[in-house]
């Protein structure tokens, strides 16, 4: 059975807070992109990828 994807939280060298949206195969599917001052405010990014794009719409960009 396949291990479910995961966000992964991690502080960088100059100690901002950042995520990684891992899948069972181990590689990084999406990331914050931007540092956070603290693990919180990290964690609050997460939770807002998960509420603001569960059903999210596939578009061409033009």
């Amino acid at each position: 059975m396949p291990t479910p994807a995961r966000f992964e939280l991690f502080q960088d060298e100059s100690g901002e807070w950042g995520w990684e949206l891992i899948v069972s195969d181990g590689g990084t599917i999406a990331d914050s992109s931007e540092g956070y001052p603290s693990k919180q405010e990290a964690k609050r990014g997460i939770q807002t990828v998960k509420q603001r794009a569960p059903n999210a719409q596939v578009v061409d960009a033009e």
